[in-house]
């Protein structure tokens, strides 16, 4: 069989198992359902620009009569960001093809889609909780964090926004193969680890999600929500183990030191990412065992294996916020 895109499979087997993969990495990806999205032309570089104009200052000035005022010029603000690549593979041997009872092929497929989508989510979340503005639960270091969320950290936090003209979200990217986005109440969100959910809900004010009633989730790992914020938590996103103040009653790896959770709250347009959407956003590669090939005359080997080109920024440090608290132990 003649090598294609896909391996020495056929086309139509590849992109079968092109939507396979995306079919699995496809509800791990929270965050960039919420992020600017900037698709990748083929064959246009490494290099990619998210570009927003840069808002005019109020005119406070009274027209003179019959007096044309000076134009004003409009100007934008350019982040940019380089694509890398990331991959992996599994190797598959004749052997377990032909004596295996179960079906290797397919849950090598299915563990690799999940796979490249965990990688994207950690490294979009590296990126998110490396911004600039922080709320400390306690104190005014990490070292010192051992308290949990407060309602007074939550609503501190949508201040700095509000003042920096952050905008709630109100679209979020669709959960399909296409580009496109649908509407979702405004308000700003907060993306944290599972553990916090607890605290959470000792809150006041705190909404469940089976409470939302006529409303949508913004997806499967929603929550709640606390006043105009609502919390989408994942346990992908780890805590800093041990890296607070006293434990006291809260969670701590190392049995001394307070775990650090780190919450991001955002807003619209905070950060963009190249999102894994369409055909060519992530590439399967198969090579069927029992199929010669040079290096492997007696077709001994196969592989199923995954690439993707990816990248994310932060485009307005001023339009998120990273509250890091500790955790109850139950």
């Amino acid at each position: 069989m003649a090598i294609t895109a896909y391996g020495d499979v056929s086309p139509r087997i590849g992109v079968y198992a092109a939507v396979k993969m995306l079919k699995h990495a496809e509800p791990i990806l929270i965050l960039e359902k919420f992020s600017q999205a900037r698709p990748m032309p083929q064959n246009k570089g490494q290099q990619i620009k998210f570009r927003r104009p840069t808002p005019f200052t109020v005119s406070t000035v009274a027209l003179s009569e019959g007096v044309t005022p000076s134009s004003q010029q409009m100007a934008y603000t350019d982040v940019t960001a380089t694509l890398a690549q990331y991959g992996a593979w599994v190797q598959l041997t004749d052997v377990i093809a032909d004596t295996h009872e179960d079906p290797v092929l397919n849950d090598s497929a299915m563990l690799c889609g999940e796979q490249a989508a965990e990688t994207r989510e950690l490294l979009n979340w590296g990126v998110l909780k490396a911004g600039t503005a922080v709320t400390y639960a306690n104190g005014s270091a990490r070292n010192a964090v051992n308290t949990t969320m407060s309602i007074g950290d939550i609503r501190s936090v949508v201040r700095t926004l509000r003042a920096q003209r952050c905008k709630p979200i109100t679209k979020i990217l669709n959960g399909s193969v296409d580009i496109g986005t649908q509407p979702v109440e405004a308000g700003y969100i907060a993306f944290g680890h599972t553990d916090i959910e607890a605290d959470l809900r000792g809150l006041a004010g705190f909404t469940p999600l089976a409470e939302y009633g006529s409303r949508q989730p913004l997806c499967d790992y929603e929550s709640g929500t606390v006043e105009n914020v609502r919390f989408v938590l994942s346990p992908l996103f780890a805590p800093i183990a041990n890296g607070g103040g006293a434990k006291g009653a809260m969670v701590s790896t190392g049995g001394t030191s307070a775990d650090v959770y780190q919450t991001v709250i955002m807003g619209q347009e905070a950060w963009g990412t190249v999102p894994l959407k369409g055909k060519d956003s992530i590439t399967p590669m198969i090579l069927n065992p029992n199929t010669p090939r040079g290096g492997d005359e007696l077709g001994q080997r196969g592989s199923v294996a995954w690439k993707t080109w990816h990248t994310s920024v932060v485009l307005n440090q001023a339009w998120l916020n990273r509250i890091e608290s500790a955790v109850t132990a139950l």
